[in-house]
């Protein structure tokens, strides 16, 4: 069964400019189309668009996934490039994990800040403080964000 742009782009939560652009850049040499040129998806794309979709949404390059598309394309000889493709691409996703739970600490010390503050009167957290008291020096410098921290 064959796919118009439409009905792939609301299957895979995409837009159907999001899909010309990428077969565009030519991250989709395997699409079939029409005699009249009209792409044609099939269910096997599914699953190519899936990985797109994840590669480009963890932060890898459109460029970086031509290289991988072009890599699949050669065949099997590609093996070891695309394993060696996913293991770069693991660690930076770890990375951005490690720096999101760094963040999410800091956003549960708020909302703990900020229930203690209202079960035990907001007057008791400030103790006169205009304005936040509870904001500790460092949690920019030591936040995880290396854009945050001061250039030494």
């Amino acid at each position: 069964m064959n796919y118009t742009i439409s009905e792939i782009a609301e299957k895979m939560g995409l837009t159907a400019h999001t899909l010309r652009y990428y077969d565009k850049e030519g991250l989709l040499p395997f699409i079939d189309r029409s005699d009249s040129g009209i792409r044609l998806f099939q269910e096997k794309d599914l699953e190519w668009l899936a990985v797109i979709n994840c590669l480009k949404e963890t932060g890898m390059p459109v460029k970086e996934i031509k290289n991988f598309i072009d890599l699949c394309m050669e065949g099997n000889k590609t093996f070891k490039k695309r394993l060696n493709l996913f293991l770069i691409q693991k660690k930076k996703v770890e990375d951005q994990i490690t720096v999101l739970n760094k963040y999410m600490e800091k956003i549960d010390y708020k909302i703990w800040y900020y229930e203690t503050a209202l079960s035990k009167g907001i007057e008791a957290a400030n103790k006169g403080s205009k304005c936040c008291k509870d904001i500790k020096v460092g949690w920019v410098k030591n936040c995880g964000n290396s854009k945050n921290k001061k250039k030494q």
